[in-house]
């Protein structure tokens, strides 16, 4: 641990050091690098060094190891860090409550999705939401890990299932329903599909990790269990709607993402009425007192898409 009377002298300091240094040194943190740090700032790496230097004189401290591979936070570093964080997410809140007050979106915002739904359906909400208000820049985050909102500076998640107990805020958008199909051209050469019973019979793609179908179906009051060895398993919809297109066989897929190619007669519905539960879709922000306004902007806009017929066919 780091002896308390040099923290307290550290910071006793942290006056000394600019509001932009701090920004300077809180971006080179999070990305883990100057170069990447610079790029974010939209400066130069030289320039970034030695900002960072100099607050290390100020405060007579080191906060950074360099080496020529990677970049390591010292103790007192991190310590400065979390501080240095919290004066600016303050910041940030000042800015966002005097924003609050004229009712007009302004700032970044930075969303996060899973790169399957960020690309069908976040990417259309982003456009029309950057279309609406001209003083908002979006930063988004498509990633298939659960990404951390608050550690992570993330404005708003778009999230789909049940949600985990949390301090965090959440506003349901909607859900996503769901259908079994199949290409046209499949259905010619392929066995008779008139009951669940007959997947059993039938070339299978699904969305798996394990490598085997295991769908629970149901249909109003009944419920019917799918599991047996697919054909083909992706760990990307995107990609099983794709070979589904392409007449490989039959799979269950959001009709959002299907029923385009319906309409094209790519794409038939095949027992109607069966698929999986709906799955419900929220937008996940951290709990304040009061919702920033570009915050509530790009949230109503994503409620409305639901709600306005742009995207009905997830309802």
């Amino acid at each position: 641990m780091i002896a308390q009377a040099a923290r307290d002298r550290m910071l006793s300091m942290t006056s000394t050091v600019g509001f932009s240094e701090m920004q300077v040194f809180v971006a080179v943190v999070m990305e883990e690098s100057f170069t990447a740090a610079a790029d974010r700032l939209e400066t130069d790496k030289a320039r970034v060094s030695r900002i960072v230097q100099r607050i290390e004189e100020k405060l007579g401290a080191r906060l950074l190891n360099r080496s020529t591979r990677r970049l390591s936070v010292t103790e007192v570093g991190r310590d400065y860090f979390e501080r240095a964080s919290s004066i600016l997410a303050a910041a940030e809140a000042a800015q966002a409550a005097v924003a609050q007050q004229s009712q007009e979106p302004q700032g970044r915002l930075k969303v996060t999705a899973t790169p399957e739904f960020g690309t069908t359906r976040v990417d259309n909400w982003i456009a029309a939401y950057l279309s609406k208000w001209p003083k908002v820049t979006v930063e988004a985050v498509y990633s298939i890990r659960f990404v951390d909102i608050i550690h992570e500076g993330i404005d708003v998640a778009i999230r789909i299932g049940t949600l985990q107990d949390s301090d965090l805020s959440a506003r349901k958008l909607g859900e996503i329903t769901y259908g079994l199909y199949a290409a046209p051209e499949y259905l010619k050469e392929s066995a008779e599909l008139r009951t669940v019973d007959d997947l059993k019979r039938h070339d299978l793609i699904t969305k798996t990790s394990s490598g085997r179908a295991s769908w629970t179906l149901v249909n109003g009051q009944a419920t019917e269990k799918v599991s047996q060895t697919p054909r083909c398993a992706l760990d990307n919809i995107v990609a099983a709607k794709n070979l589904t297109v392409s007449g490989l066989g039959v799979a269950q897929l959001p009709r959002f993402m299907a029923e385009p190619h319906v309409a094209e007669g790519t794409l038939v519905r095949v027992l109607p009425g069966w698929a999986s539960i709906p799955m419900p879709v929220h937008a996940v922000f951290a709990s304040t007192r009061y919702m920033d306004p570009k915050v509530r902007g790009f949230v109503d806009l994503c409620r409305d898409a639901f709600g306005d017929g742009s995207d009905a066919s997830l309802a």
